[in-house]
């Protein structure tokens, strides 16, 4: 399988290091990869795999503990760890282009949808089963990070790390313009509904159905995106 921290946590380009450092630890947390109360990597490792020195790296941590989404602890079991609570998200003015998203989205999460079912190995079974139990439990607060690990466990069992990428970074597009729209618990319910229907058709090994049911999944997500921002 494909972690997504392994998509996430990549070499960045060198023109923008910390920039980069601070955008791919931002993705991982506000995604879900590492989840609330958790620890990132160990310093070492961590700048190691985004190929940037411990001093970069220490800059982007101190900023994002600047800006409430992390804090360092000392000791024996410190290192640097999620908040629990996340900063509410700030408007912002670039707004990413609705329909391009939306298209690229639909190519690149049917399409992993598809691969998913006709890849699935015994071993992914359960991560893909514990994504979607945690996205069904989670509340309102949390929804939209569970809901984004989710839909990357479906890119990660495809077993491809360069399409894990992709999904994370338009998934982190999409949910630029979530955040502009109010969350609806009957969509949500509906939703996790639709979610069900996914991984059924990815564990029973059925590409075809597998793909029709994101496809239905993301226009429902697109419908409502187009009727409050159109």
């Amino acid at each position: 399988m494909a972690g997504a921290d392994e998509a996430l946590f990549r070499p960045v380009r060198t023109g923008n290091a910390f920039e980069e450092t601070v955008e791919r630890l931002l993705q991982s947390i506000r995604l879900g990869v590492v989840g609330a109360g958790e620890r990132l990597p160990p310093e070492r490792e961590l700048a190691e795999r985004l190929g940037v020195s411990r001093v970069t790296l220490r800059e982007a941590i101190h900023a994002l503990s600047e800006a409430g989404y992390v804090e360092s602890r000392r000791g024996r079991y410190g290192g640097t760890f999620v908040q629990e609570t996340l900063p509410s998200p700030v408007p912002d003015e670039r707004r990413p282009d609705l329909e391009d998203t939306l298209g690229l989205r639909h190519v690149l999460e049917t399409g992993a949808a598809e691969l998913a079912a006709a890849r699935i190995a015994d071993q992914d079974r359960e991560h893909l089963l514990a994504t979607l139990a945690e996205t069904r439990a989670a509340d309102l607060g949390d929804y939209r990070r569970r809901d984004s690990r989710f839909h990357l466990a479906i890119a990660e069992v495809t077993g491809s790390p360069s399409l894990t990428s992709a999904v994370a970074d338009v998934r982190m597009r999409v949910n630029r313009l979530l955040d502009e729209i109010p969350l609806l618990p009957p969509n949500l319910d509906h939703s996790n509904t639709q979610h069900e229907a996914i991984v059924t058709a990815i564990l029973k090994g059925d590409p075809e159905s597998a793909r029709q049911a994101m496809a239905e999944h993301l226009e429902g997500t697109a419908s409502l995106l187009r009727a409050f921002l159109s």
